[in-house]
């Protein structure tokens, strides 16, 4: 399908559009219209890097690709669920997890999906700084601070511009490097194949349960985890009439698709080369380069560049509407502008001062992915509850159906966060103000922080099932109460 059948049938220069259900006139589109945006978004060649990360586990090549791929499928397939929700409301999805939380109760779950996307918007304008710098080493120029400001003067600006247009320039763009990326990722891959040593991942030895437990869960929090708070931003758009299985289906593939291919290049790669293993620690993308002829290194740059601005740009038009729905009141593009400077904030010390990427990534993605978790149990849940759509004007009102604040879901967002905190810890002990995480693995019998379940991060699986169970146990009563209110005509 066209983007233009995806957008608005007037393109604005600036969306104006904040937290506001969309309007009937504005829905357009089918649901194949969503691969646009989640492909593009997944398609950066920072999945190979993972296969890296996966391998840290100790695991052998067939246990990397079975958790390699299911970790990528099930964390979209939950990406493709909250989706529904956008379908029906035809709000952001931080708006819409009001109807779990309550209106101010959401508050919560809505700060801690702006630290996650603003987090992912620096972690990858980073990475894109960084492999850039590589790259101009590898070629014999000068790599070094200027290269490195000039290089995030450039992805600052694609990513704080798109984020501060909005919608029409977001699928515009993404159509752009949706096709750019591929065909440059595809010949990276036909490039580094020659390298892959097959004896050498034969001899990788297999991992235990644990080890397996933890590289899944890297995964998941890695690719559909970091996207599921932002899922429902981009089917808004389409009219309630959607199929919702096109939704879900075409969500869960568009996502999923490149990364579950990646991981598994990036798995044999990095087995077939101790070195570039232990170069991706410090540098995730640039340490690829040292796979590719000179003559490929400026392509590489392009498709290294545009991937990580792909996902960067969904993350920052995400932040956004998560500030927004924070309580923050100011515009749209404002609020967009404003996670531009965090970014670049971020992405300056990670560039310039830190020493290592992997250590502090991967904390982040395990210590915010707990609570996410179990949000994330919580709202797909509530998706699943409910059969009609929802009251739009009633998810701004306190004193409508969906309460100011719902005291079960935040319980249970609490309960789960206490209890994944407890059970996850701080792999590579950097930073090392995480290093009282994991305070129930003594007490539960697990070996404590250096047991063999440390590793295993079950906290956030706990977490998610904590938000999951709890919600269809004790919130379906009140999904019902809600639902037999009725809807009003102009929302049915």
């Amino acid at each position: 399908m066209s983007t233009a059948a995806t957008n608005p049938p007037e393109v604005r220069a600036v969306e104006r559009q904040g937290l506001d259900v969309i309007a009937e006139a504005d829905r357009k589109g089918t649901p194949r219209g969503l691969f646009w945006p989640w492909f593009a978004a997944n398609i950066s060649v920072l999945g190979l890097s993972y296969g890296s990360f996966v391998l840290d586990f100790g695991i052998s090549l067939a246990q990397a690709t079975i958790v390699s791929v299911v970790g990528v499928a099930f964390s979209f397939l939950l990406c493709g669920i909250v989706a529904i929700a956008g379908k029906r409301g035809s709000a952001p999805t931080m708006v819409l997890s009001r109807a779990a939380f309550g209106v101010r109760g959401n508050r919560l779950p809505s700060f801690l999906s702006w630290i996650l996307t603003v987090g992912w918007e620096t972690s990858l304008a980073a990475a894109a700084v960084l492999a850039t710098s590589t790259v101009f080493t590898e070629l014999g120029w000068d790599g070094g601070a200027v290269t490195k400001l000039v290089a995030l003067l450039v992805v600052a600006a694609l990513v704080i511009g798109a984020g501060v247009a909005g919608f029409d320039v977001i699928m515009r763009l993404q159509a752009v490097i949706t096709v750019v990326t591929a065909v440059l990722t595809v010949v990276y891959i036909v490039l580094a194949a020659p390298t892959i040593d097959f004896a050498a991942l034969g001899a990788l030895p297999s991992g235990s349960a644990q080890s397996v437990t933890g590289a899944l869960v890297l995964v998941m929090t890695g690719f559909g985890l970091g996207w599921v708070n932002a899922a429902a931003d981009y089917s808004r758009y389409l009219p309630r009439s959607a199929s919702t299985r096109g939704v879900v289906g075409w969500t869960t593939f568009s996502g999923a698709l490149a990364p579950a291919i990646l991981v598994v290049i990036g798995v044999m790669l990095a087995g077939s080369s101790p070195d570039l293993h232990r170069a991706i620690a410090a540098d995730p993308v640039g340490a690829l380069t040292t796979l590719l002829p000179v003559w490929f290194l400026i392509p590489f740059a392009i498709v290294a560049i545009l991937g990580l601005v792909g996902g960067a740009v969904l993350d920052i038009y995400s932040s956004g509407l998560a500030l927004l729905s924070v309580g923050v009141r100011i515009p749209r593009p404002v609020a967009a502008g404003v996670d531009g400077v965090f970014m670049v904030a971020g992405a300056v010390y990670i560039a310039f001062f830190s020493t290592s990427f992997v250590g502090p990534f991967q904390a982040f993605l395990i210590t915010l992915g707990v609570p996410i978790a179990a949000w994330a149990g919580v709202f797909v849940a509530d998706v699943v509850l409910r059969r009609a759509a929802y009251a739009e004007a009633e998810l701004d009102d306190r004193r409508g159906r969906y309460g100011d604040v719902r005291w079960l879901a935040i319980a249970l967002v609490v309960l789960g966060t206490v209890l994944g905190w407890g059970l996850v810890t701080n792999t590579y002990g950097v930073p090392a103000w995480l290093n009282w995480q994991g305070y129930l693995l003594e007490p539960f019998g697990l070996g404590g922080r250096t047991g063999p379940w440390a590793y295993a991060n079950l906290g956030v699986l706990v977490a998610l099932v904590v938000g999951f169970l709890g919600t269809l146990l004790f919130a379906r009563r009140s999904v019902r109460r809600q639902e037999a209110l009725g809807v009003p005509d102009d929302v049915r």
